[in-house]
């Protein structure tokens, strides 16, 4: 989406704002039509009817009052959604918007995309029958190669988010380099797995050895190497904040952050359940948040999940990090070069904008 001047002022004064829940993950449907081997979203049986289009433009109503300018929408598939172009569409106007495909439907669903600032394209490896593998499903690398040149072919602002593990940790600078050499980014992920069944807004990561990273110095190696190739290379969505404190991780076990759950961001799952991250209970409904952000309930919750060490997930190792005014500008200062990369789709999404303005 081409931001107006309106949402990136916005946007800014949000950045500016402290103590607000800049980062929200929303889980817009249980559903998915692929069956990763270390994921639990497919196994698990779906409960209650998911928030209408209308719903959660009220909620996301909320989120912006809260002072969130990030939302990031996944499932299950979130595409599989009829109304997801009316989701999307309204997000984008208000939010830094992305949406997650695990590559099978991004391409017959292009208009409804048009207005996200990102589509990540779900891809692991290079390998066609590892991916397919990993994925489940036969066929999965070559659609999701397919909708990634499609997309960027249209203009859209795609990138694709390989999950690493110890199956693809000795390919991630390879992957990197095959796709930020076309000018598309790469944003990444990290093999983790729930710890717990009980008292969890939903499942996601399922234990499996073959994909736990048992080579740390090997993930040490690929932060280095990551953070090197930054200096010269555009595309690369991950901070070098981001980068160290992973690299101290694997290396001496230390954590050098502190969960910042219900602070800096939140999950909101299918029927609008409000939990600090997947692995725990939920505590409100969105529709509840304006009342209930300032309360004691909430203040106690955070002090408890600020001292949990349960899992290691990546987007909440980031969030963490970066839940702060300062962290934003941390972000932005990091990741600015990257516009760069992005001119030709802004151009295109301009032009496209332009057309239908004349038809």
């Amino acid at each position: 989406m081409v931001p107006s001047s309106q949402k990136s002022l916005s946007i800014l004064k949000r950045s500016l704002t402290p103590n607000r829940p800049y980062h929200v993950q929303w889980f817009l449907t249980r559903r998915c039509n692929y069956r990763c081997r270390g994921c639990n979203v497919w196994r698990e049986k779906i409960n209650g009817k998911e928030l209408s289009a209308d719903e959660i433009k009220d909620g996301l109503d909320i989120l912006r009052k809260l002072g969130t300018i990030e939302v990031v929408f996944s499932g299950g598939n979130p595409l599989l959604r009829d109304d997801i172009g009316e989701i999307l569409e309204y997000a984008s106007k208000h939010f830094i918007t992305t949406v997650y495909d695990n590559g099978s439907l991004a391409a017959k669903k292009i208009d409804a995309l048009r207005n996200v600032d990102f589509v990540a394209i779900s891809l692991d490896t290079l390998d066609a029958k590892l991916n397919d593998y990993v994925k489940g499903v036969p066929g999965s690398w070559k659609k999701g190669m397919e909708a990634v040149d499609k997309l960027h072919k249209e203009g859209i602002s795609v990138t694709v988010s390989p999950t690493i593990s110890q199956l693809n940790l000795q390919e991630i600078i390879d992957f990197t380099v095959h796709f930020t050499d076309r000018d598309i980014p790469v944003w990444y992920c990290l093999y983790s797995y729930d710890t717990s069944d009980e008292d969890r807004l939903f499942a996601i990561g399922k234990k499996d050895d073959e994909f736990e990273i048992v080579d740390k110095e090997a993930l040490v190696k690929v932060c280095d190497t990551l953070m090197e190739m930054k200096k010269e290379r555009n595309g690369i969505f991950i901070t070098n904040r981001t980068l160290t404190a992973l690299r101290n991780f694997f290396l001496t076990g230390r954590r050098t952050w502190k969960c910042q759950a219900l602070q800096g961001f939140f999950m909101v799952d299918h029927l609008g359940r409000v939990a600090g991250c997947h692995c725990i209970s939920p505590v409100a409904s969105v529709f509840e948040l304006l009342d209930v952000w300032d309360s004691p309930k909430f203040d106690r919750l955070r002090k408890e999940y600020s001292a949990c060490d349960r899992c290691s997930y990546l987007c909440y190792i980031f969030y963490s990090l970066h839940s702060s005014v300062m962290g934003n500008i941390e972000v932005i200062r990091d990741q600015w070069k990257n516009a760069k990369m992005l001119l030709p789709q802004i151009r295109a999404k301009v032009h496209h904008k332009a057309r239908e303005r004349e038809a």
